[in-house]
Order: C-alpha cells, then structure tokens, then sequence
C-alpha cells in the first residue's frame, strides 16, 4: 500500500484548572477558533469545538503524522497563553491537567456536532463532572475518582 489513509474521528474534552468558569462571550467563540485552527494546523481536521463556561469539547479527525499526547499539548499550551492576551480576567487562565478523548463512530458524527453544538442547554441539566462520568462509562474506561477531578 503506497499511503496512509485514516479516518478516524476524535471527541476530546478537558476542562479549565479547577473547572473554574472562565470560558465566557465575546472571548468564547474566539477561544474556540483559537482551538480549531490548532487542530488544523497540526493536521487533525477541526469538525466542531465548543464547550461550557468551564470545559471545552472538540471532535476532529486523527492525524495520520502527529500523536494525540502531542496535540492536546500544543491546543493546551498554545491557548492558554493566547487567552492570557484577552485581559486581566484572564491572566491566571491554566488548563487542568489531563483530558478525555473517546473515538467516534463514523455514523455518529452527526450526532456529536449536535451534542457539542447544544452544551449550554445539556448543562442547565448535567455538571461538567456528571458529563465527563457518563463518557468515562460509555467508553468502559477505568479511572480513580480521586484524580479525575484534580
């Protein structure tokens, strides 16, 4: 086989140090820009990002050339200092260690652009922590509680 062909798609999530609600308009749709073009840079094709005051989620395409560890560290790094520029508010903006990232079913793809798409409603109802619980026990991924929400 002469290429490498990959289709395989990504949900990411992570949230603020301390799930502090920092993520708010007009900076929001920015940071979520700021996120996306990261991803497409570092050839992980961007389909959605969007998230809540205090966590962010992004569904995009697997690279074929760069491992998942290193993007999450350069959309983290490269964001956080981006944000910092935006204002006082911001300028103890840190990401919390560590991330969620779950594969998707190619004929589930729609189905998490809407997920994603409609966070500010699916959070009237459900925590960030009570969210990130469901995931870890869809995808049947062991975990401690004590330091999931460090």
């Amino acid at each position: 086989m002469g290429q490498s062909l990959v289709q395989n798609y990504i949900h990411i999530v992570f949230s603020t140090k301390y799930r502090q609600s920092l993520i708010h308009p007009p900076v929001e749709q920015e940071l979520h820009g700021c996120l996306g073009g990261i991803c497409n840079r570092l050839e992980y094709q961007s389909i959605i990002v969007g998230g809540y005051t205090d966590h962010i989620h992004i569904l995009c395409k697997l690279s074929k050339k760069i491992a998942l560890m290193k993007l999450l560290e350069e959309v983290k790094s490269h964001s956080s200092k981006w944000i910092k520029t935006k204002g006082k508010s911001y300028e103890n903006f840190y990401w919390q260690d560590g991330y969620g990232a779950f594969s998707v079913n190619p004929f589930e793809v729609d189905k998490v652009i809407s997920y994603i798409a409609n966070q500010k409603s699916h959070h009237e109802k459900k925590t960030f922590q009570d969210e990130h619980r469901a995931f870890l026990k869809k995808y049947q991924v062991e975990y401690d509680e004590r330091y999931v929400w460090d």
